[in-house]
């Protein structure tokens, strides 16, 4: 299995429901460093899994709508707490939409597997898996 990851960051406020969240249940701010790795079991016929600058330029237009935003106030996220794993996996499902409609190129029709990272410290981080 081959891998290419691309890095990328976002920064928002939010806050959390329940008791389990302690002082976070109050608005605060956070920066995530974003990983996402594109996977695949053979090269294609360039010799790569996926080209670099598509899937950064795809991982920022899915970060981007998030960036500077309190989640509090992004309507689909209403009710939901948008936990480090939550976001790991919205990210995830809106990169997985968009390789679905092409914007990773032809090449990218042989990733078989996708992973999101958000780093929400140098000590703590949450990744979602998806199949493609």
């Amino acid at each position: 299995m081959f891998s290419v990851t691309v890095r990328d960051h976002v920064m928002v406020a939010h806050s959390f429901r329940g008791e389990v969240f302690g002082p976070a249940q109050a608005l605060h701010g956070a920066t995530f460093v974003v990983d996402a790795t594109f996977r695949r079991p053979e090269l294609d016929a360039d010799g790569v899994v996926v080209d670099i600058g598509l899937a950064s330029r795809e991982l920022r237009a899915v970060l981007a709508p998030l960036d500077h935003r309190n989640l509090d106030e992004v309507p689909e996220f209403a009710g939901t707490n948008t936990t480090t794993e939550f976001l790991a996996g919205a990210v995830a499902d809106r990169l997985a939409e968009r390789i679905a409609a092409g914007a990773l190129g032809a090449g990218a029709h042989g990733l078989t597997g996708l992973a999101v990272t958000l780093h929400e410290s140098h000590v703590a981080w949450a990744t979602c898996e998806r199949d493609l």
